[in-house]
């Protein structure tokens, strides 16, 4: 973003960052706060298709050749639709996508299941405006598997194939229904390898997220209802919509253009473009001729 186009949060830690050692590229770990973080949503639709653990993940036999066992397949997400913006809260953007919910099921007869990562605000808004519409939502957590490799990295070696085994094995705990004795383990783990703070602090991480987001990990209930448990359609959509555009290297944006661009794109990906542009059209022509020729002409001889 244009430094003007920052919020002010963002403006400030610019600010505070001061120039860095170099003038024509970053040091190592050094941010330039520059980046302004988009609100994305998707509602679709899915065929529930229920599945077990082992057919989300298995564990890898030591010094087997790799292959892929048959698996069920789980829910195709379809009738997708995408929304995005660099000017709305979390809350505008929440509401949105529960308003295209809404339409597709106005008698909330169906069930609505709700995918979002760990930040605690998101699972709030979404509470809330589940309450304020008075509909019953499934919310599952995402991003477990990246904490259950920060503790494997604490029993193993970079590079250590066993980190591996090590990941899948809790995993396929969680998604059994297993969080508490996952949990357990690894703090036994921890404790029976003699860890030390420093070196125990991707278990304390991933102890910390499984303990607190728990309630919001019933991965078991939701493959065998046959639900969704990933999110591959946003993240499609950040790389579509945000990172194929708005990332493109040198580009910098202020906050009208880059909300316009983000706007035009989620119409086009939802197949709305065609609609929009005659709507577009219509407000063109109300807005610069109808004030200008809705009096009618007096004749002058």
């Amino acid at each position: 973003m244009r430094p003007e186009a920052l919020r002010e949060a963002t403006r400030q830690a610019a600010q505070a960052n001061g120039p860095g050692p170099y003038r024509t590229r970053l040091a190592s770990g050094e941010k330039p706060a520059r980046k302004q973080m988009a609100t994305l949503g998707v509602a679709d639709d899915a065929e529930p298709a229920p599945r077990r653990a082992h057919d989300v993940i298995t564990v890898p036999a030591a010094g087997a050749p790799r292959s892929e066992p048959t698996r069920r397949i789980g829910p195709n997400a379809r009738a997708k639709w995408l929304t995005g913006s660099v000017t709305q809260s979390s809350e505008q953007g929440i509401a949105t996508v529960f308003d295209q919910a809404t339409q597709r099921d106005p008698a909330h007869r169906r069930t609505w299941v709700v995918l979002v990562d760990g930040a605690r605000h998101q699972l709030d808004l979404v509470c809330a405006e589940a309450a304020r519409r008075g509909v019953a939502v499934h919310i599952l957590r995402i991003h477990v598997l990246e904490y259950l490799w920060k503790a494997a990295w604490c029993f193993h070696a970079d590079g250590d194939p066993h980190a591996e085994a090590w990941a899948s094995t809790h995993a396929i705990s969680m998604l059994s229904g297993r969080v508490a004795q996952a949990v357990a383990a690894t703090h036994g783990q921890a404790v029976h390898a003699g860890l030390s703070g420093g070196q125990r602090r991707g278990v304390d991480a991933c102890i910390g997220y499984l303990t607190a987001k728990q309630e919001f990990l019933g991965y078991d209930t939701a493959l065998a209802r046959g639900w969704p448990i990933a999110t591959g359609v946003i993240e499609g959509a950040c790389r579509h919509l945000t990172g194929d555009r708005l990332d493109i290297s040198g580009a910098r944006w202020g906050l009208d253009g880059a909300e316009a661009v983000l706007k035009l794109r989620a119409v086009r990906t939802n197949g709305d473009f065609d609609r929009y542009w005659r709507f577009h059209l219509a407000r063109e022509n109300h807005r610069i001729h109808t004030p200008r020729y809705q009096d009618p002409y007096d004749l002058a001889a």
